[in-house]
């Protein structure tokens, strides 16, 4: 059931042929990594390609009409004031108007930032606090309260808005009024240092800790995100549709809206919620190939009862990615589709991506350091190497794809990149013999029980295959005497009847003393996620502080 996952490097030689015809027009070298400048070659070589799909509305657009907006954007973008080194906002649904301002801003060096959509204005004004955007584009029915969360803020902020809204642009005669000083033909991006201008700005809370953007520059991600094509090797076009399967502040959206069209693949994406139910819709109809997102979401996707409505052998690979995979979840997809790729992916924002080459033959481990990156591992408390295999280290890592630091945030920045560009991943591992590396958990998160270190995913991957667990997410709570207490909370399957004591029985036959329930057993009928689908480990505390434990 397991398998090797074959690797090429075509990838690198499809984006050194693109890259080359690039430099050999403009004379820049840096521009081999200039993602602006490789979207519109591609764009250019093929017009009549399609680029996206809305699979909710059937609507698609070609590289040539891409080209034709994105280069009107960037025209008015121009118009307005907004250039290099600027940040433009975008918070929507995964509609195809959503990444023609992304793709003008890459033209002129603009870093952009994706957001939740859905945040209130509070969170809003947080994030347009540190962010500065320039301009803010958003649905029309959220206007006034982009506007709202920008009052008081020093600096002046243009609202785009996708659809009509009284009193503000719509993204339509932004590009119409604004957007047709120059044609596509004669359009030019904008030359600059691609190794320190800023692409994206991904938002990241790491698992605590208020909001920051990793920015990542057009080098980092011209490096990074072609990693993530090393399995393919036909190029262009590796895959026929990658669907995304999650909203834009996620990196597995912004990777696939990065890549495809410079590697000349159609995408398949939706501008309605991505629920079970609709994500079932799109897999039937339209049949993508591949898709990534985080392990939250394909438990919801292969949920025991549910997965039937939906055929999934028309992926090629699948990619769990965005924090810790169950083996028990990897073995149920290989069960459900035993034709397609299934692989766990390891990355960071703060690394552009991935940091390791995942190998079926060795299912639990993360496998080893991708060529582009520099590993070790490094005792949090003496910050000394721990080089022995097998014991438990901080891992760091160093390499091209390090990303420039935290937007407007030198404190933080300081506290994670160290001594010689090395990167704290704030993440606990270990490696074996032949340096496999395997994942613990967050250093933040571990519980300390007397003298022990717990790792909450270590005792979740126990109860989650208990018959009748759907999810399960362990916390900690305080003791005076002996530090932090377990508990799980734990969601259920319609219909099922488990008990606390068969789970904390289950734990006892599986782990040692200290790793036993102490604080308990809670039953939710859902776990308490961040915007980006991860277990929002600061709400499942106060949970397990505030309701009754069995």
């Amino acid at each position: 059931m397991s398998e090797w996952h074959h690797r090429t490097d075509a990838v690198h030689w499809f984006i050194d042929d693109l890259s080359s015809r690039v430099v050999a027009e403009s004379g820049i070298p840096c521009d081999r990594y200039h993602l602006g400048k490789l979207i519109l070659k591609s764009f250019k070589d093929a017009p009549e390609f399609i680029l996206q799909v809305d699979g909710a509305t059937g609507e698609s657009e070609t590289f040539g009409s891409a080209l034709k907006r994105s280069v009107q954007c960037a025209n008015a973008f121009r118009k307005f004031g907004v250039n290099h080194g600027d940040v433009i906002i975008l918070m929507a649904p995964n509609h195809i108007h959503l990444t023609m301002p992304m793709y003008a801003a890459f033209y002129l060096g603009i870093a952009v930032a994706g957001i939740d959509c859905t945040l209130g204005v509070d969170e809003l004004r947080d994030s347009f606090k540190f962010n500065e955007p320039k301009v803010i584009f958003c649905q029309s029915e959220r206007a006034k309260d982009v506007e709202a969360a920008l009052e008081g803020l020093p600096h002046k902020t243009q609202i785009i808005t996708f659809g009509q809204a009284d009193g503000f642009t719509s993204f339509t005669d932004f590009l119409q009024n604004y957007g047709n000083d120059v044609t596509e033909e004669d359009f030019k991006a904008a030359d600059f240092d691609t190794s320190d201008t800023v692409g994206l700005l991904i938002a990241t809370s790491g698992s605590t800790g208020l909001p920051k953007s990793a920015a990542c520059t057009h080098k980092n991600l011209a490096i990074s995100v072609m990693y993530k094509w090393l399995t393919f090797d036909q190029f262009p076009t590796p895959t026929r549709l990658p669907i995304i399967l999650s909203p834009i502040q996620w990196f597995s959206a912004l990777f696939l809206f990065v890549s495809t069209p410079i590697l000349r693949s159609s995408r398949l994406q939706s501008s309605q919620p991505m629920t079970q139910e609709h994500s079932y819709y799109l897999i039937n109809k339209y049949r993508p190939t591949f898709a990534m997102t985080s392990p939250n979401m394909l438990t919801t996707l292969f949920k025991a009862g549910d997965c039937e409505q939906c055929d999934f052998s028309c992926f090629e690979l699948i990619i769990a990615a965005g924090s810790g995979v169950h083996p028990g979840l990897v073995k149920r997809m290989k069960e459900i589709m035993p034709n397609t790729k299934v692989m766990v992916m390891y990355g960071l924002s703060e690394l552009s991506g991935m940091a390791f080459n995942y190998d079926g033959c060795l299912p639990t481990s993360l496998g080893r350091p991708l060529q582009s990156i520099q590993a070790r591992l490094v005792d949090a408390s003496t910050l000394k190497d721990v080089t022995e295999p097998n014991v438990n280290g901080e891992l760091w890592v160093k390499g091209p794809t390090v990303f420039k630091g935290y937007y407007n945030n030198p404190e933080i920045t300081a506290q994670t990149l160290v001594e010689d560009g090395w990167l704290r991943t704030g993440d606990v591992m270990y490696r074996d013999a032949a340096y496999n590396f395997y994942y613990v958990d967050r250093l933040k998160i571990l519980l300390k029980y007397r003298n022990h270190q717990i790792s909450p995913l270590e005792i979740e991957r126990v109860i989650v295959n208990l018959p009748g667990v759907f999810e399960v997410a362990v916390t900690g709570i305080p003791h005076e005497e002996h530090g932090d207490l377990p508990v799980a909370c734990v969601v259920l399957y319609e219909g099922f009847k488990v008990t606390a004591q068969e789970i904390k029985d289950f734990v006892k036959e599986s782990l040692t003393d200290s790793k036993q329930l102490r604080g308990g057993v809670i039953f939710l009928k859902q776990l308490p996620l961040t915007s980006t689908f991860k277990i929002n480990r600061q709400k499942l505390r106060h949970l397990a502080l505030t309701l009754p434990r069995e």
